[in-house]
This record gives C-alpha cells, sequence and structure tokens, in this order.
C-alpha cells in the first residue's frame, strides 16, 4: 500500500494524459477515481515500513503509521476535493490535460514525502514535487504566472541544493539518515560537531517551502498567481511539506534542545507577525489569504520551536503544532475553493472590484464564514484548539521561569505577539468577508447560478468540519494529536485539557478584541475611505518597495554575485598570467634566446614557424578544466 500511494499516481498520470487526448470528460473523472482511491488507501494504511533497496544508491523507505497516516490522510483529502472541483473552475481553460498530469505527478511525489522513512527519501520525493507543481503555477501562461512560477523554481533550486548539502553532512557525521536512528545517534555526537551547522543547511530548503521568514518572498507571489485548485494545493499541502520537515528537525535532530527551540520560535514570530501585517494592508483577494498562509505557518513554527525549549513536558506544543497543521489546511481548503468560485464568475479579486458579490448568495456567505472563524481562532472552531494549545505552551514556559526565580519577561512578550498577531487574523479576515459578503456592490454582479451542484456539496460538507472540530475537540483533534505526536516522540498531556474554561477563553477573547480595534480603527480609518459618490473604496497603502525579494536578493543574486565572481576570477587571471610573463621574460630565457619546454611542443604558446597558434591564459584553462569535468560527468551518468 505504501508503494501503491506513491507511484500508483505518478503511473495515473499518463494514463489520465492519453485519456485526455480523446475524451476530456472521461479524464475528469479517472481523475476524480485516482484521487478516491488514493484517499480510501491512506485511511488503510498501517503502523509497516517498505523499502526499496539501491534507489539513488542509497536507497528509499516508507513508513505508513502515526503522524505519516494523518498526512497522507490530509493529502488525498485535499487532492480529492480540488480535483472535483477543478473541473468547474478550468471549465473555460485550455492545457487542462497537462495541469491533470502534473498535478498527478505531485500527488505522488508529495506522498512520497509525507510516507518517507529517512531523510534521504524525504529529499527525493521534496525535489520531484517542486518540479512537477512549478507547471500547477504557471498554468495559465501569463506573465504574472510565469514570472511567478520563475521565482517559485529559483527559491526550489536554490533550497534543495543547500539542504542537500546539510543531508550528505549528517551522513557523513552519523552514517545514517532512518528517522527512526538519527535521535539515537546525534544525542551521542561530541559536543564540538557540526550538527546545528547541518542543522541550518536542512532548514533553509525545507523553510523556504513552508514560507518561513526571510524565505518567504515567493509566497506571497505565487499564491495569487496561481489558478485556485493549485493554490490550495500549494497552501494546504505543499506548503506543509516544509513544515514536516521542520518538525523532524524539531523533534528528531534537535529533540529537546532549547537553543533550537528558541530559533524557531524568533523565525515563527517574525513569519506570522510579517503574513498578518501584509494581509491587513492587501486589497486582494487571493493575495490576503496567500498572506494569512503564511501568517498561520508562523504559529505552527512557534509551536514547534516550543517543543524543544520545553523539552519533556511539552506535550501542549506537540499536539497544538500538529493540531494546527491539520487544522489549517482544512479552512483554507475552504477560503482558496471560495475564492474560486467568485474568480470564476467575476474574473477578479480586487476587492473594490468583487465588492458586495456574495451578499445575495447566502450558501457561498456560511461557507466563507465557517473558514474565517476557523482561520480567526473564535470559539467553538477548530483553528482555537490548536491556537490555544501553542499559546499555553508559551503560558507554561512564563509560568516555569516565574516558579524558579528566572526573568520571563522574554516569553510575556513573545506571547503578547502571539496574541497580537492572532488579533490581525481577526482583523483581515473581517476585512475581506465584510467587503464581499456584507457591503452594497457598486454595480450589478452575476448572481444566476453561480456554483453547479457537486461544489455546492463538497464545499458544504467541508465547510461543517471547522465547526464539528471545534465542538467535539476531544472526540475529534485530540484523536489525530494522539496519532501524530509520537513521531516527535510526544507524550500526551498530564491532565484533560479544559479547552473552553475561561482561562483558555481570555486568549481567544484579547485576540478578538485586538482584532476589533485594528479593523475599526485602522483598517476602516486608513484603509478605507469613501469617494464622491459616496461608496466605499478600499486603499493599497503598502509601501511598493519594501520588498525583500526585488530590494535585496535579485541584486545580491542577480548583481553583486556576478560582479564579485568575474572581479574576483579577472584578478586571480591577471596574477597568473603576469607570474607567467615574468617566467618568460627571466626564467625562460638564455643568450641563445628563448627556451621552449618540451611538452610546449604540443601545447604551446608560444609561435611556432612564425605563427601563433593558440594563446593560452587561466580563464581558458578553467573553462577546458570545466569541460572536461562535463564530459567525465556524462560518462559516468550515460
Amino acid at each position: 500500500m505504501l508503494k501503491f500511494l506513491v507511484f500508483f499516481p505518478m503511473l495515473s498520470a499518463f494514463v489520465s494524459y492519453l485519456i485526455g487526448k480523446k475524451n476530456k470528460t472521461a479524464r475528469d473523472y479517472f481523475t476524480w477515481i485516482v484521487t478516491a482511491v488514493i484517499l480510501a488507501g491512506s485511511l488503510s494504511l498501517k503502523a509497516e515500513t517498505c523499502r526499496i533497496a539501491g534507489f539513488c544508491g542509497l536507497g528509499i523507505a516508507f513508513e505508513g503509521g502515526g503522524l505519516h497516516k494523518v498526512l497522507a490522510v490530509m493529502t488525498a483529502f485535499v487532492w480529492f476535493v480540488t480535483t472535483v472541483l477543478t473541473r468547474e473552475y478550468f471549465q473555460r481553460d485550455t492545457n487542462r490535460n497537462r495541469y491533470y498530469f502534473f498535478m498527478l505527478l505531485t500527488l505522488g511525489a508529495t506522498m512520497g514525502v509525507f510516507l518517507s522513512a529517512t531523510l534521504y527519501t524525504t529529499f527525493i520525493f521534496f525535489e520531484i514535487m517542486s518540479f512537477t507543481s512549478y507547471v500547477l503555477i504557471m498554468h495559465r501562461g501569463t506573465g504574472e504566472a510565469l514570472h511567478a512560477a520563475a521565482t517559485y523554481l529559483a527559491v526550489a533550486v536554490i533550497g534543495g541544493l543547500v539542504t542537500l548539502m546539510g543531508i550528505f553532512m549528517l551522513y557523513s557525521m552519523t552514517g545514517t539518515l532512518e528517522l527512526s536512528e538519527l535521535k539515537q545517534i546525534v544525542a551521542v555526537l561530541p559536543q564540538n560537531s557540526n550538527i546545528y551547522m547541518v542543522g541550518v543547511l536542512i532548514l533553509f530548503g525545507f523553510g523556504a517551502k513552508a514560507g518561513m521568514f526571510l524565505l518567504h518572498t515567493w509566497l506571497v507571489e505565487v499564491y495569487p498567481a496561481a489558478p485556485a485548485p493549485a493554490t490550495a494545493l500549494l497552501s494546504c499541502v505543499l506548503s506543509k511539506t516544509g513544515v514536516y520537515g521542520i518538525m523532524i528537525l524539531g523533534g528528531i535532530l534537535f529533540l529537546h534542545d532549547a537553543k533550537w527551540g528558541m530559533m524557531i520560535v524568533y523565525f515563527g514570530v517574525l513569519t506570522m507577525l510579517l503574513g498578518g501585517i501584509l494581509a491587513v494592508f492587501s486589497i486582494d483577494l487571493k493575495r490576503t489569504l496567500a498572506c494569512s498562509s503564511l501568517s498561520q505557518i508562523g504559529f505552527i513554527l512557534v509551536g514547534i520551536g516550543m517543543q524543544g525549549i520545553l523539552g519533556e513536558h511539552n506535550a501542549l506544543a506537540v499536539d497544538g503544532s500538529i493540531l494546527h497543521l491539520t487544522n489549517h489546511t482544512i479552512v483554507k481548503l475552504i477560503l482558496f475553493m471560495s475564492t474560486g468560485i467568485i474568480y470564476l464568475n467575476t474574473r477578479n479579486l480586487n476587492l473594490n472590484e468583487i465588492k458586495g458579490y456574495g451578499r445575495d448568495k447566502p450558501l457561498l456567505k456560511v461557507i466563507f464564514l465557517m473558514g474565517a472563524l476557523g482561520v480567526m481562532g473564535v470559539p467553538l472552531w477548530n483553528g482555537y484548539i490548536s491556537k490555544t494549545l501553542i499559546h499555553e505552551s508559551i503560558v507554561e514556559q512564563i509560568a516555569f521561569l516565574t516558579e524558579t526565580g528566572q526573568s520571563a519577561t522574554q516569553f510575556r512578550v513573545i506571547e503578547g505577539l502571539f496574541l497580537f498577531a492572532g488579533g490581525l487574523t481577526v482583523a483581515y479576515m473581517t476585512k475581506v468577508f465584510v467587503a464581499v459578503f456584507v457591503e452594497q456592490p457598486d454595480k450589478p454582479l452575476q448572481s444566476k447560478t453561480y456554483m453547479n451542484s457537486t461544489s455546492k456539496t463538497l464545499l458544504s460538507l467541508c465547510a461543517l468540519l471547522p465547526l464539528l472540530f471545534g465542538i467535539l475537540p476531544h472526540q475529534t483533534q485530540e484523536q489525530i494529536a494522539q496519532m501524530g505526536r509520537g513521531f516527535v516522540y510526544g507524550h500526551a498531556p498530564a491532565h484533560t485539557i479544559h479547552y473552553f474554561s475561561l482561562v483558555n477563553l481570555k486568549g481567544a477573547a484579547i485576540s478578538i478584541a485586538v482584532g476589533a480595534i485594528v479593523y475599526l480603527l485602522f483598517i476602516r480609518t486608513v484603509l478605507m475611505t469613501k469617494d464622491s459618490q459616496g461608496k466605499t473604496v478600499y486603499l493599497d497603502r503598502w509601501i511598493s518597495w519594501l520588498n525583500l525579494e526585488y530590494q535585496v536578493y535579485r541584486p545580491v543574486i542577480l548583481g553583486i554575485l556576478p560582479f564579485l565572481g568575474a572581479f574576483v576570477a579577472r584578478a586571480v587571471g591577471c596574477v597568473t598570467d603576469g607570474i607567467i610573463a615574468l617566467l618568460q621574460a627571466y626564467v625562460f630565457n638564455d643568450k641563445m634566446g628563448k627556451v621552449i619546454p618540451k611538452e610546449n611542443l604540443y601545447f604551446t604558446v608560444y609561435p611556432q614557424g612564425g605563427k601563433q597558434i593558440f594563446k593560452d591564459n587561466l580563464s581558458k584553462s578553467l573553462l577546458f578544466l570545466g569541460a572536461g569535468f562535463a564530459f567525465a560527468m556524462l560518462y559516468i551518468l550515460l
């Protein structure tokens, strides 16, 4: 079954492509069946391991229990829903055959990541997934989509190479990449080992895919450019492959390591704040949800970091990070697919253009509201449970520091920023909901059949999940947490958690109050105005030049580094050529004239027969050396 879940979708991609050449309707139903079969197979997974020896040298291995099963079911569910809804969304698009082909390839690769039992297996399918998902992003072929896809691919390639370097170093240090063995081996490494350097290198690639701060720039560019089904896959599943890698680092390699945990907490706080601030300023619905995904990834990272800080007492942080990962997947599936319905009917996602579109569409309004309340962390919805667990893990650390007479100021600040970021979530989701479903439209918008019966049924069922998981956390979410916590060597909380006690409700109440203040005193006064006709206008007041990609990364990678490389190469070449000229003048000279070394009869820089047949220098020598390496590599490969 493990092999089946990974390779069956990949093989089905070719069958789907051939069917699509003859009958597009048959292809659509075939992909539905494939994703439904994968969902059924993932539900039947057992705690067993499967290996394919010799694959890519070190072999690959898959495992089906615990968190692996949770993530596999999550992936299969999202893929099934988005695949079914894709048919309606792409009804006017071309190149659908290509999209389905790479969509199924990406499904198999993503399953390979989440079911991996070795870090080497994780990396192989992580890279396959990066390349196949590139086509999903550039599907429409617009300038915006091609540019965003190129950025995504560049980040994936650079991140992958850095991560691979770290994985090779780890293998050199430990002699294994088995997830089940790394914990014990890393624990006995000498203090002067380079394990933290290895961790940072591996974190680079996984952090980039997750959208972690400093590596996040591609996310807010790619999500709006990709079609809604692809964006749902990116936000709900593909970004979680990066989180999965970070969980391997925090829960296995650096288990109960407070230093590593503190670094991840810092990145998490910056990520959730940045995403929340960008979402507040955004006036594009899909971009707002993209920035929201960035912010929610930050919440998960805080939970992962708190696991290391709390050590053996990290039960709340473990459960909170696992549950927020799955809860975010559910709510973003609802929100992005609802956004797809809006775009399908309006061909626009600017809040000023779609204002009031959902005002007379009660079903779509309720579906979107369920996702919005879930991501806000409002009590009785699923996001409240996971955010509460992560928040209480911070409170637990504050209590421990206070009891032991240590300063808790740093964690009080972290708690305050955590609650403030939650308030930003309330503010920007209120902004988009009011704009799309409450405001009066400025112009007539289509209000006939805007969603077919299949979409209505599927999205309605999905919309029930946040409420169901929020009302019955002990029967639903705790069961998920129980399955997944063993992956990071977590344990159950020491006592029953009363999620709706006044102590736990206090954090949510503070975030909701902060959100109301931000919405009323900042969004409605600074980011909104009235035009001459009294109509509401949403303003884009974000500073356009405040962009890491265009102000830092692109100038450095495309300008400064090539210049420095060329400068160093030219300097070295000139120095070497100068040394050669000095040797020619003072060493290879005698009374009879110039001395020509014997080997230069075959490869010479000197004139022969009055004609200079070749003029050499270090630069050309290095070019020939590189060409030699290239031919040697081709020989080895082919």
